[in-house]
Protein backbone atom coordinates (compact mmCIF):
# COMPACT_ATOMS: atom_id res chain seq x y z
CA UNK A 1 0.00 0.00 0.00
CA UNK A 2 2.85 2.39 1.03
CA UNK A 3 4.38 1.76 -2.19
CA UNK A 4 1.50 2.96 -3.96
CA UNK A 5 1.08 6.03 -2.64
CA UNK A 6 4.49 6.54 -2.78
CA UNK A 7 4.29 6.06 -6.71
CA UNK A 8 1.40 7.90 -7.25
CA UNK A 9 3.07 10.93 -5.18
CA UNK A 10 5.74 10.78 -7.33
CA UNK A 11 3.30 10.81 -10.33
CA UNK A 12 1.43 13.77 -8.93
CA UNK A 13 4.87 15.72 -8.47
CA UNK A 14 6.13 14.69 -11.99
CA UNK A 15 2.79 16.35 -13.46
CA UNK A 16 2.87 19.31 -10.99
CA UNK A 17 6.22 19.91 -12.17
CA UNK A 18 5.56 19.65 -15.96
CA UNK A 19 2.99 22.41 -15.52
CA UNK A 20 5.11 24.63 -13.91
CA UNK A 21 7.47 24.29 -16.79
CA UNK A 22 4.66 24.63 -19.46
CA UNK A 23 3.75 27.88 -17.57
CA UNK A 24 6.73 29.04 -17.42
CA UNK A 25 7.83 28.52 -20.88
CA UNK A 26 4.75 30.47 -21.64
CA UNK A 27 5.80 33.46 -20.04
CA UNK A 28 8.99 33.92 -22.59
CA UNK A 29 8.37 36.71 -24.76
CA UNK A 30 10.52 37.41 -27.71
CA UNK A 31 11.20 40.74 -28.97
CA UNK A 32 13.05 42.31 -31.67
CA UNK A 33 14.11 45.60 -31.27
CA UNK A 34 16.41 48.40 -32.64
CA UNK A 35 20.14 48.12 -31.96
CA UNK A 36 19.44 51.76 -30.18
CA UNK A 37 17.44 50.28 -27.19
CA UNK A 38 19.98 48.04 -26.49
CA UNK A 39 23.51 49.72 -26.97
CA UNK A 40 21.92 52.93 -24.80
CA UNK A 41 21.41 50.88 -21.66
CA UNK A 42 18.23 51.39 -21.36
CA UNK A 43 16.46 47.43 -21.40
CA UNK A 44 18.95 47.23 -18.83
CA UNK A 45 16.41 48.65 -16.44
CA UNK A 46 13.04 48.63 -18.21
CA UNK A 47 13.13 44.26 -18.60
CA UNK A 48 14.11 43.29 -15.31
CA UNK A 49 11.42 45.59 -13.68
CA UNK A 50 8.45 43.89 -16.36
CA UNK A 51 9.76 40.91 -15.27
CA UNK A 52 9.54 41.38 -11.21
CA UNK A 53 6.34 42.92 -11.95
CA UNK A 54 4.60 40.16 -14.17
CA UNK A 55 6.79 37.01 -14.14
CA UNK A 56 7.83 37.62 -18.07
CA UNK A 57 10.98 37.29 -19.15
CA UNK A 58 11.69 39.17 -22.28
CA UNK A 59 13.97 37.67 -25.21
CA UNK A 60 15.72 39.93 -26.88
CA UNK A 61 16.89 40.39 -30.66
CA UNK A 62 18.44 43.84 -30.99
CA UNK A 63 18.76 44.23 -34.92
CA UNK A 64 18.08 47.09 -37.23
CA UNK A 65 14.90 48.29 -37.15
CA UNK A 66 14.04 46.91 -41.05
CA UNK A 67 15.29 43.34 -39.96
CA UNK A 68 13.23 44.08 -36.94
CA UNK A 69 9.87 44.54 -38.59
CA UNK A 70 10.90 41.55 -41.41
CA UNK A 71 11.25 39.23 -38.05
CA UNK A 72 7.65 40.32 -37.16
CA UNK A 73 6.00 39.60 -40.92
CA UNK A 74 7.42 36.41 -40.88
CA UNK A 75 6.47 35.63 -37.27
CA UNK A 76 9.57 34.88 -35.76
CA UNK A 77 8.76 37.25 -32.55
CA UNK A 78 6.24 38.19 -30.34
CA UNK A 79 5.92 41.92 -30.88
CA UNK A 80 8.63 44.17 -32.20
CA UNK A 81 10.15 47.42 -30.44
CA UNK A 82 11.56 50.30 -33.06
CA UNK A 83 11.70 53.58 -34.73
CA UNK A 84 10.61 54.00 -38.25
CA UNK A 85 6.97 55.66 -37.72
CA UNK A 86 5.86 54.67 -41.50
CA UNK A 87 6.94 51.23 -41.40
CA UNK A 88 5.67 50.53 -38.19
CA UNK A 89 2.03 52.06 -39.36
CA UNK A 90 2.66 49.84 -42.58
CA UNK A 91 3.09 46.97 -40.45
CA UNK A 92 -0.02 47.13 -38.76
CA UNK A 93 -2.16 48.31 -42.11
CA UNK A 94 -0.83 45.17 -43.50
CA UNK A 95 -2.45 43.04 -40.66
CA UNK A 96 1.03 42.05 -39.22
CA UNK A 97 0.70 44.02 -35.90
CA UNK A 98 -2.66 44.92 -33.95
CA UNK A 99 -1.67 47.90 -32.69
CA UNK A 100 1.52 50.93 -32.51
CA UNK A 101 1.94 52.17 -29.47
CA UNK A 102 3.90 55.66 -28.90
CA UNK A 103 6.56 54.90 -25.87
CA UNK A 104 9.23 57.40 -26.18
CA UNK A 105 11.48 59.63 -28.54
CA UNK A 106 15.09 61.43 -28.58
CA UNK A 107 16.45 63.06 -31.64
CA UNK A 108 19.15 62.28 -34.34
CA UNK A 109 22.46 64.24 -34.25
CA UNK A 110 24.74 64.77 -36.67
CA UNK A 111 28.09 64.27 -35.15
CA UNK A 112 31.64 64.14 -36.36
CA UNK A 113 35.54 65.41 -35.29
CA UNK A 114 36.14 68.05 -33.45
CA UNK A 115 38.42 69.44 -36.53
CA UNK A 116 35.06 69.83 -38.27
CA UNK A 117 36.34 69.98 -41.62
CA UNK A 118 33.09 70.46 -43.51
CA UNK A 119 32.34 73.21 -41.37
CA UNK A 120 28.67 72.43 -40.25
CA UNK A 121 29.24 73.27 -36.35
CA UNK A 122 26.32 74.89 -34.53
CA UNK A 123 24.15 74.60 -37.87
CA UNK A 124 20.51 74.00 -36.72
CA UNK A 125 18.96 72.82 -40.19
CA UNK A 126 20.14 69.07 -40.79
CA UNK A 127 19.49 68.62 -44.59
CA UNK A 128 22.38 72.20 -45.00
CA UNK A 129 24.32 70.28 -42.98
CA UNK A 130 24.65 67.02 -44.78
CA UNK A 131 24.91 69.36 -48.20
CA UNK A 132 27.85 70.83 -46.80
CA UNK A 133 29.85 67.78 -46.03
CA UNK A 134 29.01 65.92 -49.26
CA UNK A 135 30.28 69.71 -50.52
CA UNK A 136 33.03 69.45 -48.87
CA UNK A 137 33.67 65.78 -49.74
CA UNK A 138 34.38 64.96 -46.37
CA UNK A 139 34.27 61.34 -45.02
CA UNK A 140 31.05 59.93 -43.85
CA UNK A 141 29.63 56.78 -42.46
CA UNK A 142 26.39 55.26 -42.96
CA UNK A 143 25.31 52.63 -41.09
CA UNK A 144 23.70 51.01 -44.28
CA UNK A 145 21.92 48.12 -42.27
CA UNK A 146 18.20 48.86 -43.42
CA UNK A 147 18.17 50.35 -39.20
CA UNK A 148 15.73 53.37 -38.59
CA UNK A 149 18.95 55.27 -38.32
CA UNK A 150 19.61 54.39 -41.63
CA UNK A 151 16.18 54.98 -43.13
CA UNK A 152 16.19 58.46 -41.59
CA UNK A 153 19.57 59.30 -43.08
CA UNK A 154 18.45 58.69 -46.16
CA UNK A 155 15.43 60.63 -46.17
CA UNK A 156 17.74 63.65 -44.99
CA UNK A 157 20.05 62.69 -48.22
CA UNK A 158 16.71 62.95 -50.35
CA UNK A 159 15.96 66.44 -49.03
CA UNK A 160 19.50 68.04 -50.16
CA UNK A 161 18.40 67.50 -53.97
CA UNK A 162 21.04 65.88 -54.81
CA UNK A 163 21.11 62.97 -57.23
CA UNK A 164 20.73 60.16 -55.65
CA UNK A 165 22.01 56.32 -56.57
CA UNK A 166 20.96 53.13 -55.96
CA UNK A 167 22.90 50.51 -54.34
CA UNK A 168 23.07 46.98 -52.75
CA UNK A 169 25.39 45.54 -50.27
CA UNK A 170 25.44 41.99 -48.53
CA UNK A 171 25.57 42.22 -44.94
CA UNK A 172 26.41 40.01 -42.00
CA UNK A 173 23.75 39.74 -39.71
CA UNK A 174 23.54 37.63 -36.64
CA UNK A 175 25.72 35.27 -39.02
CA UNK A 176 23.53 35.61 -41.71
CA UNK A 177 24.07 37.29 -45.05
CA UNK A 178 21.50 39.82 -45.93
CA UNK A 179 20.80 42.14 -49.04
CA UNK A 180 20.50 45.21 -48.09
CA UNK A 181 18.80 47.95 -51.49
CA UNK A 182 20.12 51.72 -50.23
CA UNK A 183 19.90 54.95 -51.97
CA UNK A 184 22.98 57.40 -51.61
CA UNK A 185 24.09 60.78 -53.14
CA UNK A 186 26.99 59.51 -54.96
CA UNK A 187 30.00 58.87 -53.67
CA UNK A 188 29.89 55.28 -52.39
CA UNK A 189 33.80 54.11 -51.49
CA UNK A 190 35.54 57.43 -51.38
CA UNK A 191 33.62 59.99 -49.07
CA UNK A 192 30.57 57.95 -48.30
CA UNK A 193 31.16 54.96 -46.42
CA UNK A 194 28.29 52.62 -46.04
CA UNK A 195 29.65 49.56 -43.62
CA UNK A 196 26.12 47.79 -42.70
CA UNK A 197 26.94 47.74 -39.33
CA UNK A 198 24.94 49.14 -35.80
CA UNK A 199 24.62 52.17 -34.38
CA UNK A 200 28.08 51.49 -31.59
CA UNK A 201 30.23 50.40 -34.20
CA UNK A 202 29.30 53.10 -36.77
CA UNK A 203 29.85 55.79 -33.62
CA UNK A 204 33.77 53.55 -33.26
CA UNK A 205 34.47 53.39 -37.29
CA UNK A 206 33.51 57.05 -37.54
CA UNK A 207 35.77 57.95 -34.68
CA UNK A 208 38.25 55.94 -36.03
CA UNK A 209 38.10 57.86 -39.52
CA UNK A 210 37.36 61.22 -38.19
CA UNK A 211 34.05 61.06 -40.01
CA UNK A 212 30.68 62.81 -39.92
CA UNK A 213 27.76 59.91 -39.17
CA UNK A 214 23.61 60.44 -37.96
CA UNK A 215 23.30 59.22 -34.82
CA UNK A 216 20.64 58.72 -32.33
CA UNK A 217 21.37 61.04 -29.45
CA UNK A 218 20.71 58.01 -26.45
CA UNK A 219 23.70 55.52 -28.30
CA UNK A 220 25.90 58.76 -29.19
CA UNK A 221 25.88 59.42 -25.37
CA UNK A 222 26.13 55.88 -24.35
CA UNK A 223 29.25 56.16 -26.48
CA UNK A 224 30.95 59.41 -25.43
CA UNK A 225 29.62 59.69 -21.38
CA UNK A 226 29.41 55.86 -20.43
CA UNK A 227 32.24 53.91 -22.47
CA UNK A 228 35.61 53.43 -20.66
CA UNK A 229 37.10 54.43 -24.47
CA UNK A 230 34.79 57.14 -24.91
CA UNK A 231 34.74 58.45 -29.38
CA UNK A 232 35.79 61.67 -29.67
CA UNK A 233 33.19 62.73 -31.45
CA UNK A 234 31.31 66.00 -30.84
CA UNK A 235 27.59 66.63 -32.04
CA UNK A 236 28.21 69.36 -34.65
CA UNK A 237 24.52 69.81 -35.96
CA UNK A 238 20.99 69.10 -33.61
CA UNK A 239 17.99 70.18 -32.97
CA UNK A 240 15.96 69.87 -36.45
CA UNK A 241 12.04 69.19 -36.54
CA UNK A 242 13.51 66.50 -39.15
CA UNK A 243 15.82 64.66 -36.72
CA UNK A 244 12.38 63.68 -33.87
CA UNK A 245 13.02 60.03 -33.31
CA UNK A 246 10.17 58.36 -32.16
CA UNK A 247 9.79 54.65 -31.14
CA UNK A 248 6.94 52.58 -31.04
CA UNK A 249 6.03 49.31 -29.93
CA UNK A 250 4.00 46.74 -31.64
CA UNK A 251 2.73 42.90 -30.51
CA UNK A 252 2.36 40.68 -33.76
CA UNK A 253 -1.15 39.56 -34.86
CA UNK A 254 -2.32 36.64 -33.82
CA UNK A 255 -4.41 36.35 -36.19
CA UNK A 256 -1.13 36.29 -39.03
CA UNK A 257 0.50 34.20 -37.24
CA UNK A 258 -1.81 32.02 -34.52
CA UNK A 259 1.88 30.58 -32.97
CA UNK A 260 2.79 33.84 -31.26
CA UNK A 261 2.24 34.45 -27.26
CA UNK A 262 0.11 38.04 -28.20
CA UNK A 263 -1.27 38.14 -24.58
CA UNK A 264 2.06 38.24 -22.63
CA UNK A 265 3.33 40.65 -26.14
CA UNK A 266 0.15 42.73 -25.37
CA UNK A 267 0.95 42.70 -21.48
CA UNK A 268 4.32 44.23 -22.15
CA UNK A 269 2.97 46.79 -24.77
CA UNK A 270 0.68 47.94 -21.85
CA UNK A 271 3.11 47.99 -19.83
CA UNK A 272 5.62 50.05 -21.51
CA UNK A 273 3.16 52.67 -21.62
CA UNK A 274 1.43 52.61 -18.28
CA UNK A 275 2.83 54.94 -15.39
CA UNK A 276 5.22 52.53 -14.07
CA UNK A 277 7.20 52.04 -17.61
CA UNK A 278 6.58 55.74 -18.67
CA UNK A 279 8.52 56.78 -15.40
CA UNK A 280 11.58 54.18 -15.71
CA UNK A 281 11.80 55.88 -19.47
CA UNK A 282 12.10 59.30 -17.88
CA UNK A 283 14.15 58.58 -14.81
CA UNK A 284 16.86 56.87 -17.16
CA UNK A 285 19.80 59.13 -17.47
CA UNK A 286 23.45 58.60 -18.25
CA UNK A 287 25.53 60.94 -16.22
CA UNK A 288 23.08 63.18 -15.91
CA UNK A 289 22.10 63.41 -19.36
CA UNK A 290 18.04 62.07 -20.43
CA UNK A 291 18.28 59.93 -23.36
CA UNK A 292 14.18 59.49 -23.85
CA UNK A 293 11.74 61.35 -23.57
CA UNK A 294 8.16 59.39 -22.39
CA UNK A 295 5.30 59.66 -24.96
CA UNK A 296 2.26 58.52 -23.09
CA UNK A 297 3.31 59.44 -19.23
Amino acid sequence: MKTHIRYYAFILIFVLLSVAQVQAAEKILKMSTTTSTQSSGLLDVLLPAFEQETGIVVKVIAKGTGAAIRDGVDGNVDLIFVHAKQREEKFVQDGYGTKRYAVMHNDFVVVGPPTDPAGIRGMANAVEAFRKIAASGALFVSRGDDSGTHIKEQFLWSKTGFMMEQGSETILQKGKEKKVSFAYPGGLGKWYLSIGQGMGKTLTFADEKKAYALADRGTYLKYTLGSDLPVALEILSEGDSDLVNPYGVIPVNSKTHAHVNYEDAQTFAEWLVSENGQKLIDGYKLLGKQLFLPDSL
